[in-house]
């Protein structure tokens, strides 16, 4: 199994991008040789011709990589949509197995690799394969990245059950402040409430504009 983690949130705009340019960045901090990925970008701005993957090229800043773009970001696309509606509206179609082509080479070239999904786990990628599937494929355990707030509960367990209904191995959980918010009961109570009805343990709370990962690091690279 490759040395690595996926990378998913209960929802999008949950802060995935900036806890896995964390991680990546602590990781190199630790001499760890950490290559990423990010299957596909949509919501690109278009620069000189080209689509200019913004949350990939902070992905590859953080780990300090120079792969090539078509292999950090297989596929990439302007509307900010699913991937799989994104693709169809400029008249392609993704072809997972040109993203799994290209997570081997990068699985080659690094000691640990960082994949970052869009969106949830059950985002498509085509009419009848999902991120879900793409995490099976690639046999990687799953990170999941949460909000603190009022609903994260149900979104969080959620996104567990659908990794467990495939038997995909769960790193943890993380708790990520995207937005600068008050600590209330529900945020107060919440990541307790998820260990406790799934099990599943809480693998880090990130404070809002929190620079330190390291302690994130535990377990992940075992």
């Amino acid at each position: 199994m490759t040395q690595g983690i996926f990378i998913t949130g209960t929802d999008t705009n949950v802060g995935k991008t900036y806890v896995a340019t964390g991680i990546a960045a602590a990781l190199g901090c630790r001499g760890v040789d950490v290559g990423v990925m990010k299957p596909v970008e949509t919501g690109c701005t278009r620069r000189a011709g080209r689509l200019v993957p913004r949350d990939a090229l902070r992905l590859m800043k953080a780990a300090k990589v120079r792969d090539s773009i078509e292999l950090v970001v297989p596929y990439r696309f302007r509307k900010p949509l699913a991937p799989s509606i994104a693709a169809e509206r400029e008249g392609e179609r993704i072809n997972p197995a040109r993203i799994c082509d290209a997570f081997n080479i990068l699985s080659k070239k690094h000691d640990f690799l960082i994949v970052e999904g869009a969106g949830g786990i059950m985002v498509p990628l085509t009419e009848n394969y999902s991120y879900l599937d793409l995490a099976k494929a690639l046999g990687l355990q799953v990170l999941i990245v949460a909000r603190p707030g009022l609903g994260t509960i149900n979104h969080t367990l959620l996104t567990i059950a659908a990794l467990r209904q495939r038997r995909i191995a769960i790193a943890g959980v993380i708790i990520n402040y995207a937005e600068d918010c008050k600590l209330g009961l529900a945020e107060k109570t919440n990541p307790a409430a998820i260990k406790k009805i799934s099990g599943v343990r809480i693998a880090g709370i990130v404070s809002y504009g929190s620079c330190s990962f390291d302690g994130l690091l535990n377990g992940l690279t075992k």
